[in-house]
């Protein structure tokens, strides 16, 4: 299969069989250390300032919100989310949605608003002038980026890959993709699609090391499934061998 959200999910199942008829955790047959709580994003979805700012304050509490943004009304939604959650650190996921044009203004005006990284602001493929600017904050590759041979174009323009199971087709791939992006000097970001817990679980053995966590899927349904992961103290817990692995 071709890397992507089928592959992943037959990935996983054979991982979680391996242990299964093994005895022993996913982690310790990927050679990983064993999964510990994790604070995770989480994400504000695309909205006027205003609405955006009402959700905010009901999430103020959390340590780290992600806000999804357009090309419209960029440093208003940030400034009015600030307000709304001045302690919280940000996260802004723009989407592919920027022209070059646009982001260079926008990058020092985001910085003074305090915003901790930038997620992939500009369409895949058409990201070359980030090697050419200063990157006042931090910028994650996310379309950009799926598996490990993608590494070699981002180098120099990204300063984080956003590693997803549903995009790299598995663990075993994101395993890959993890040491290779490490091996060229890239921070980590772990992430997720919206998805129940079972399909979090895995990722949470990514987590280890890396600079952010956006495992919030599970908590953007209504209901998740029985047995999923657990939040304590604004921190995501580790599986279940009942769940996962």
């Amino acid at each position: 299969l071709p890397a992507g959200a089928a592959r992943n999910a037959v990935d996983c199942a054979l991982w979680d069989l391996e242990a299964s008829q093994s005895g022993q955790p996913v982690w310790a047959l990927a050679g990983v250390e064993p999964p510990q709580p994790v604070v995770t994003a989480y994400t504000l979805s695309l909205a006027e300032p205003e609405s955006m700012a009402a959700a905010a304050r009901q999430q103020a509490q959390r340590p780290l919100l992600k806000i999804k943004l357009g090309a419209e009304l960029v440093l208003e939604s940030i400034r009015a989310v600030r307000v709304a959650a001045p302690a919280a650190q940000l996260i802004v996921d723009a989407n592919e949605a920027w022209r070059p044009e646009q982001l260079e203004t926008l990058l020092p005006a985001i910085a003074q608003a305090g915003v901790t990284l930038l997620e992939q602001p500009l369409p895949a493929g058409d990201d070359a002038i980030l090697a050419e600017l200063d990157h006042a904050v931090p910028i994650a590759a996310d379309e950009s980026c799926h598996v490990a041979a993608d590494l070699d174009e981002l180098v120099g323009r990204y300063d984080v890959v956003n590693v997803k199971l549903d995009k790299t087709g598995g663990l075993t791939a994101a395993l890959e993709l993890v040491r290779a992006a490490r091996s060229a000097g890239l921070q980590l970001m772990i992430g997720s699609m919206v998805c129940t817990s079972l399909a979090v679980a895995p990722a949470m053995l990514l987590c280890a090391g890396a600079a952010f966590v956006d495992l919030d899927g599970p908590l953007l349904l209504a209901a998740d499934r029985d047995g999923g992961l657990a939040l304590k103290d604004h921190r995501l817990q580790p599986p279940t061998r009942e769940l996962w692995g």
